[in-house]
């Protein structure tokens, strides 16, 4: 298997990629290091081992993008089986209770449960989730015995569709806020219907911009030179990252006073005017994320680098 030449910097961009099931979010992490040369990757957000589908790897200076990306919206599809319920709410956890003797639901019911489940909710993470409480996740409590705390945070389901409906196995596609967890709307769903219900597959088609057909497998990414696995549409360099701040041009010298994390005055486009947040480019390289604080009442303001990303 050929690997990127390890070097100090390595490269930098968004990796898209299709995780398979069975790994963690963390094992695919570990091969895309391995495969880019550099230690230096985060992502915008896990997928549990059993799901599939859609992850965004920050590379190299890309991570100091990821706080700007990981509150975009995501979008699943997936599998519930009515009549068993599970402690963990997927097929990973131990059955709870009988299972139901007829779990077939009816699709107008079921449909009209979905839609209960839309809008701005009050939802509880799972018992088995890896939220924190006291600096302990919830399945370590859980697996000690101990009683996990109920704490709802409030999410928003745009859409939950019932895309089929065969015996006691639905299809549904869910676009949510990040953070929802799709196990326990399943969950909840059966609950509402009295059939009992669980999360029977699950995966990631959108993240925000985001998108599943772009991304590569890992046996494809493996597959590829080195050379190859930096290109679109899968390789997002951080030019080519769609952030939503508008863009300031510079010149070669601002530009270089930038890169330093120096402030330069620079006439401000229409469009950045009033904006919280501005890209702070030269020859259409993103150099860094920075705000402007008006110089007078004219057009001119001086750019204050944040974030910066160029070398």
């Amino acid at each position: 298997m050929t690997a990127f030449p390890s070097r100090a910097d390595g490269p930098s961009g968004i990796l898209l990629v299709d995780k398979p099931a069975k790994i963690t979010s963390h094992d695919v992490v570990d091969v895309a290091r391995r495969l880019l040369g550099t230690r230096r990757i985060g992502h915008t957000g896990t997928l549990d081992p059993a799901a599939t589908g859609l992850l965004v790897l920050c590379v190299g200076r890309a991570g100091r993008l990821q706080s700007f990306l990981t509150g975009f919206g995501k979008t699943y599809e997936g599998t519930m089986r009515f009549g068993i319920v599970t402690d963990t709410y997927d097929t990973e956890g131990t059955p709870a209770g009988e299972p139901h003797p007829d779990p077939r639901p009816d699709r107008a019911l079921l449909e009209e449960a979905c839609r209960a489940f839309t809008g701005e909710l009050q939802q509880s993470p799972p018992p088995f989730s890896a939220k924190k409480i006291n600096g302990k996740k919830f399945y370590e409590l859980a697996r000690k015995g101990e009683p996990v705390p109920d704490l709802p945070k409030t999410v928003t389901v745009k859409e939950f569709t019932v895309l089929s409906l065969e015996g006691d196995v639905a299809s549904f596609r869910v676009s949510c806020t990040s953070g929802t967890y799709i196990r326990s709307l399943a969950h909840d769903v059966g609950k509402a219907l009295g059939f009992g219900a669980h999360l029977a597959s699950l995966r990631r088609t959108s993240i925000g911009p985001f998108r599943l057909e772009d991304a590569k497998t890992l046996p494809e990414l493996e597959a590829l030179s080195p050379e190859e696995r930096l290109k679109n549409p899968f390789w997002l360099s951080l030019s080519e990252v769609p952030l939503p701040f508008p863009e300031v041009p510079l010149a070669a010298a601002e530009a270089a006073k930038v890169k330093s994390g120096h402030a330069v005055p620079v006439r401000v486009p229409k469009e950045a005017m009033g904006s919280s947040m501005v890209r702070l480019t030269a020859d259409g390289e993103l150099l860094a994320l920075g705000v402007l604080e008006a110089l007078g009442k004219g057009v001119l303001a001086l750019a204050r680098p944040k974030i910066v990303l160029g070398d």
